[in-house]
């Protein structure tokens, strides 16, 4: 029954796979990005109170949204990296917190953005953007803690138990609007029952948040191969893989 488990937990197995997965994802997030973006930012009807100043919202709600699930699969890649020391979990968690940390950083600034005509300041200490920059920290930390060790899956260990702890920030996050006063508004879209956009809003903020799903995705696989290519040279399959990969480029060079 968990054999398809074990084999997709294989290192070469994986590498296989993400080969190819990545293209498809790649090219399904660039035209979903260029469908939202272009309608959501040219052709969407402007905002009856911000006008055309909200329609930073196709970057900012797309990347927020995406910074907390990337955490989310962080944490949990951790768990699974502590519980059974799978090193693909572990190449996963330093795969994702890169991505994760750029979604986060272009969520802050596209939030600053646009909480300048909003509110008339770049920042505020409001309990939602403060919570998302702890988000930030976290990431860096994790970055960072890894870094900081010679042997890369005592530094992942390491890594996994500040994502586990971290990842009481995520509902902090999420639900900050409502569990206290907050200048940042409600989720409009995001949430459980009808969204308050109207179609022909919300159709390109759908397409932008899936074209950025995908895209995160495409990121995390392609650093996820490179992490098991550093971890796993000299092994038999890397090797392989090498020297298939100098057949492949003799013969588009004659």
């Amino acid at each position: 029954m968990w054999t398809w488990f074990h084999r997709l937990a294989s290192p070469p197995s994986f590498y296989r796979l993400a080969e190819r997965l990545a293209p498809w994802l790649g090219a399904a997030s660039l035209l979903l990005l260029l469908g939202g973006w272009i309608d959501g930012l040219m052709f969407a009807p402007a905002d009856y109170q911000q006008k055309d100043a909200f329609r930073i919202i196709y970057v900012h709600v797309p990347t927020a949204a995406v910074s907390l699930s990337l955490y989310s699969a962080m944490a949990v890649a951790g768990v699974v990296a502590v519980i059974w020391r799978i090193k693909l979990a572990e190449c996963a968690m330093m795969a994702i917190a890169p991505v994760g940390a750029s979604m986060t950083a272009v969520a802050l600034i596209t939030g600053m953005l646009w909480g300048k005509p909003m509110w008339g300041a770049y920042w505020v200490w409001d309990a939602r953007l403060t919570s998302e920059l702890v988000l930030l920290f976290l990431y860096l930390g994790v970055i960072g803690l890894y870094q900081a060790f010679d042997d890369p899956r005592a530094g992942a260990r390491a890594c996994a138990l500040l994502a586990i702890v971290g990842a009481v920030n995520v509902p902090i996050v999420k639900f900050s609007v409502e569990w206290w006063n907050s200048l940042h508004q409600g989720s409009t879209l995001l949430k459980m029952g009808k969204p308050t956009m109207s179609a022909a809003m919300a159709g390109p903020l759908y397409a932008a948040l899936a074209g950025t799903m995908l895209f995160c995705a495409y990121a995390v696989l392609r650093r996820m191969q490179n992490e098991l290519l550093v971890r796993e040279r000299g092994t038999r399959w890397v090797g392989e893989l090498q020297r298939a990969q100098a057949v492949d480029d003799r013969s588009a060079s004659v």
